[in-house]
């Protein structure tokens, strides 16, 4: 009796929501792919209903959904998506999140407090997701989170060389806006060859987003300080840091921000304040009415296409970011 000769072929399929189909587009012409057609809709009651219009058995398929506000709604529709493919028989569901909703709540600072970021992958691997893609999570621990594996994507790179060639090195001081992001301000420091200062900064547990400055430590006098953080929401840190700085002496502020989550007043302070340029990406939809003249989007789909070739083809995704893990 003759056997079944078997010749698998692998079909890679993108998908992405509707939270920030622009982003999706410029991943799929990296990779010189398609996104498939989808339906997707709300019923009257604010329900969700996902259908994808082309078969995907068999498929190594990769849903985006960066998670910007209406947040709740967009994570619901990703996981409608997952749902779907599994259900569908996609052979691997790699989930990109360019922002990782809830990453803040990481841990538990009081007692009767949720993990809602552990909740978040939790959710994704419940729904069917075997892999996970994100970039510059809040905090590096959230990898451990998802059951599967974690690929983490870093902007140091995009964003460092953009200021590398803007600015006189020889000048350049990086800054980090508080002690928790000083290692990420150590891995620009070593990226550009210039020194490092850390603003000394106190919150208020019971005010959200209130912020207190009080001091620079590293000498700024005459320097071009650039403001390195992941993301930018009110923005009332990063402008009290930078008033900071230039109390302190410094010549020149630009800021550097992987998420530009700008909530609420951030477009007005940042427009208003004395930073020079505030240097982001496109891992979140900025609409036309919320960008400002010194406001530069550099876009991470050449790094998520290539991130997701890696994957597609049984690569090294850590080899495109060697010695910024």
């Amino acid at each position: 009796m003759s056997g079944i000769k078997v010749t698998p072929e692998r079909k890679l399929m993108l998908f992405t929501g509707r939270a920030h189909p622009e982003l999706a587009k410029e991943v799929a012409s990296e990779l010189g792919a398609d996104l498939v057609p989808t339906k997707a809709f709300e019923f009257a009651n604010g329900e969700i209903y996902v259908r994808f219009e082309d078969s995907v058995r068999g498929a190594d398929a990769f849903v985006i959904q960066s998670h910007t506000a209406p947040i709740n709604t967009w994570i619901m529709e990703q996981l409608i998506m997952i749902d779907a493919l599994k259900r569908a028989s996609a052979k691997r569901i790699t989930v990109i999140v360019p922002f990782y909703g809830y990453a803040r709540q990481d841990k538990k600072h009081r007692g009767r407090e949720p993990i809602s970021a552990r909740l978040m992958a939790d959710l994704f691997k419940t729904a069917g997701a075997d892999r996970l893609m994100a970039v510059d999570l809040h905090t590096s621990q959230i990898q451990g989170f998802f059951d599967g594996p974690v690929d983490h994507l870093f902007a140091l790179p995009l964003l460092a060389d953009h200021v590398g060639k803007r600015v006189d090195r020889e000048r350049l001081t990086v800054v980090s806006p508080d002690a928790g992001r000083v290692r990420v301000a150590d891995q620009w420091t070593d990226r550009l060859g210039a020194p490092l200062a850390i603003i000394h900064k106190r919150r208020d547990p019971n005010i959200a987003n209130e912020v207190t400055v009080h001091e620079v430590v590293g000498d700024v006098t005459g320097r071009t300080c650039v403001l390195v953080d992941d993301m930018i929401d009110t923005g009332g840190t990063i402008c009290a840091a930078a008033d900071a700085l230039y109390e302190n002496g410094a010549a020149d502020v630009i800021v550097a921000a992987t998420h530009a989550v700008l909530s609420g007043p951030a477009v007005d302070r940042l427009k208003n304040s004395r930073i020079s340029e505030v240097i982001v990406t496109n891992s979140l939809p900025i609409e036309e009415e919320r960008r400002f003249d010194k406001l530069t989007v550099l876009s991470i789909a050449p790094m998520v296409g290539r991130a997701i070739r890696e994957v597609f083809e049984d690569g090294s995704v850590t080899s495109l970011f060697e010695g910024h893990s």
